[in-house]
């Protein structure tokens, strides 16, 4: 063991930081800790603890199939208190469903944008700086789930198997979550910053 640092290989390439600006076209929250689905709000209020009320809100919540690591119901650090929603991307599902209309109520959504391209790929660590000073710190992509296309699939009764296919289908388009970095009140129509810190690959030695 040396206290010299590790070489660089000449793969190791780092991407710049930069920032791209973009709109906020709604907000929305859950009417109680016990719905998923969300409904359009005037303005959005955040506190440390995410949306007060929220579904999702707290400082903390319990582990589930997304961390196999831990013991189903373990007590973790709460790094999923908002879903931010991209229009396009919404578009595309909606596409590739082959349906109508797939509104960001419908799988849970807190924030609403346009503008940004390829949210759900905005690296872990962006800092989302919205116009009147709120700032919610990305935590990384959402993965689709068939608890989500269930509640599509409740708006489409004639259709079958669409909450398996949503899952399918919606895989790197499904938006981000993060957590609270400053408080604040989000409205529609706000511009928002994304600001992407350096990126990089890690390779394998």
């Amino acid at each position: 063991m040396t206290d010299q640092p590790a070489l660089i290989p000449e793969e190791f390439r780092i991407a710049p930081k930069f920032k791209v600006d973009g709109k906020v076209e709604g907000v929305f929250r859950t009417a109680s800790p016990d719905d998923f689905q969300t409904t359009a709000a005037e303005s959005l209020e955040l506190t440390f603890e995410g949306v007060p009320g929220d579904r999702h809100a707290g400082f903390t919540r319990k582990s589930g199939g997304r961390e196999p690591w831990y013991e189903r119901g373990t007590e973790m650090c709460n790094e999923r208190q908002v879903s931010i929603l991209a229009v396009d991307e919404l578009c595309e599902v909606a596409r590739r469903m082959e349906i109508d209309d797939l509104k960001s109520e419908w799988i849970g959504g807190n924030i609403l944008v346009s503008a940004i391209a390829n949210l759900t790929r905005v690296p872990p660590r962006t800092r989302l700086v919205f116009e009147g000073g709120t700032v919610i710190r990305v935590d990384g992509d959402n993965a689709p789930c068939r608890f989500a296309g269930a509640a599509i699939a409740a708006n489409y009764p004639d259709r079958e198997g669409l909450d398996l296919l949503f899952p399918k289908v919606a895989r790197g388009l499904r938006g981000l979550v993060g957590y609270v970095e400053k408080p604040g009140v989000i409205k529609p129509g706000e511009t928002v910053t994304a600001h992407i810190p350096e990126q990089w690959i890690y390779p394998r030695t």
